[in-house]
């Protein structure tokens, strides 16, 4: 069962206006404008020779959009899963919601009413699929006790077709649902296209378009709903920490621990305050968390406002890792390193999600593009640093240039041999050990790569014991004068 909303402001005469081609036209009405037959499409020039006072407003589709994201938030309390029909519609799957509100109806008397405070007129009905209930609200005008007949008396428009399809469709004669399902659908398919047939099928229930959540489905969340709504932000925490043991037990049973952790606080009035924080290690432990909790909220911009109290408090886990037992170490190893994850968890909630980073390995054999620098607490792409050959030097230095630094002048015995004296920053280095090349060329399977000269890196130390790796880019059949860099310093 799917509930469809149909949102609207009830004002005076107000229209909203965009400008379409060469002319200013009316994109959407309120209650008062569309009693005084002003509807969209019109120019506003008609519009305000039939309604004198008519107040123009310009239309703002980013603000739109962004006010029926906040009713989506506030939606979530009735189900999870809440998909947005914009500009001005809200479709909710509530199978298996409705037992909390004791029925379909009671549900949507709630909404309705919760509507009703914040001024906004709403109209509902349900359907068995998203589009029956979207088409039924947009344009039965009330709740229909028999669906599928409601359905079939609904104008051609309902469809959701392009205007000179409805167009079409009307002067064929078909100018409701009904007449247009008495038809075969082959002909239908061949006189208005394939479009009209799909949406009849989808009227009828014979296909169902799989809906699209706004929010992916937590796996694990706990929640708690008030009678009497709780009106201070300590209690809400308090409430938090119950469903944060709650949760851990489910972890525990999975032998799983939360990464990502979401709070919401749920208004009476429909606002919902989210508060969220991620850690670097998996972790169940409700004290830590709870620690984490207060960091955040007291590192907010503007402090939680109850306003007249919450009704329902949730706890979401975003994202789920394994988190096994850990055997501790006699030198207290494993203690340091828990120690030094709390606090980078600590740190990248008070200062914020990218102000903590580290570099994290990234599988490319470009020496600068092997490394990213991500949030600290950000999980891993792939599993660690390849380890270096017993006994032999590290391959790569541990500091880098970026870019590299260009050598001024370089000698070597051969074109392509390894060089035997290099000037960079106006020092001679007079060149007593050489290994390599290592060859290095571009990534053939990017496009952009293709062109990039390659590259033979050396590990070379001067007289004086200082070690550096320095290529040659572009070989000699590549370019008939390569250039020299020097790429990082060995330790």
């Amino acid at each position: 069962m799917r509930a469809h909303l149909f949102v609207g402001q009830d004002k005076v005469p107000v229209a909203f206006v965009e400008t379409i081609g060469a002319a200013v036209r009316i994109t959407a009405v309120d209650l008062a404008a569309a009693q005084l037959g002003i509807g969209p499409g019109l120019t506003l020039a008609d519009a305000r020779a039939r309604v004198p006072g008519l107040m123009a407003v310009e239309a703002d589709g980013h603000a739109d959009l962004d006010w029926l994201e906040r009713l989506a938030s506030g939606c979530a309390r009735y189900t999870p899963i809440v998909s947005l029909a914009p500009p001005d519609s809200l479709i909710l799957d509530i199978a298996g919601c409705v037992h909390e509100f004791e029925g379909e109806r009671p549900l949507a008397a709630d909404i309705e009413a919760r509507m009703a405070r914040r001024g906004i007129a709403a109209r509902h009905a349900f359907g068995d699929t998203p589009e029956i209930a979207q088409a039924l609200a947009r344009y039965a005008g009330a709740p229909a006790p028999d669906e599928r007949g409601a359905v079939r008396r609904l104008p051609v428009v309902a469809l959701g077709l392009d205007d000179d399809a409805s167009v079409a469709l009307t002067r064929a004669g078909l100018k409701t649902v009904g007449d247009v399902m008495n038809r075969p659908l082959t002909t239908i398919a061949a006189r208005f296209g394939e479009a009209a047939a799909t949406a009849i099928r989808r009227l009828s229930g014979e296909v169902h378009a799989p809906l699209v959540a706004r929010r992916s489905l937590a796996p694990i969340l706990a929640e708690r709903r008030f009678a009497e709504p709780i009106a201070r932000s300590g209690d809400a925490l308090a409430v938090i920490a119950d469903l944060a043991h709650e949760v851990g037990e489910t972890l525990e049973q999975r032998h799983e621990g939360g990464r990502r952790w979401e709070a919401r606080l749920f208004r009476t009035d429909g606002e919902v305050q989210s508060l969220r924080i991620e850690t670097g290690q998996p972790i169940r432990d409700v004290a830590l968390l709870m620690r984490l909790f207060a960091e955040r909220i007291d590192s907010l911009a503007d402090p939680l406002d109850p306003g007249f109290g919450y009704d329902l408090v949730r706890l979401n886990v975003l994202l789920a890792e394994r988190l096994d037992a850990a055997q501790l170490k006699l030198e207290g190893g494993a203690a340091q390193r828990a120690q030094v994850a709390a606090l980078v968890d600590q740190l990248s909630t008070r200062l914020g999600r990218g102000r903590v980073r580290r570099i994290d390995p990234r599988d490319s054999h470009i020496p600068e593009q092997a490394e990213l620098m991500l949030p600290a607490t950000a999980p891993s792409a792939v599993d660690g640093w390849p380890d270096p050959e017993p006994g032999e030097p590290p391959l790569r230095p541990i500091y880098l240039f970026d870019p590299p630094q260009r050598i001024e002048s370089m000698m070597a015995e051969v074109p392509d041999g390894p060089p035997r004296k290099f000037r960079w920053r106006r020092t001679v280095h007079d060149i007593a050990r050489a290994e390599g090349p290592e060859r290095i060329a571009g990534e053939w399977w990017k496009r952009h790569d293709r062109a990039i000269p390659t590259r033979d890196y050396f590990r070379v130390e001067d007289r004086r014991g200082r070690r550096f790796w320095i290529f040659r880019h572009g070989l000699y059949s590549e370019t008939d004068a390569p250039n020299w860099y020097l790429h990082g310093l060995f330790a």
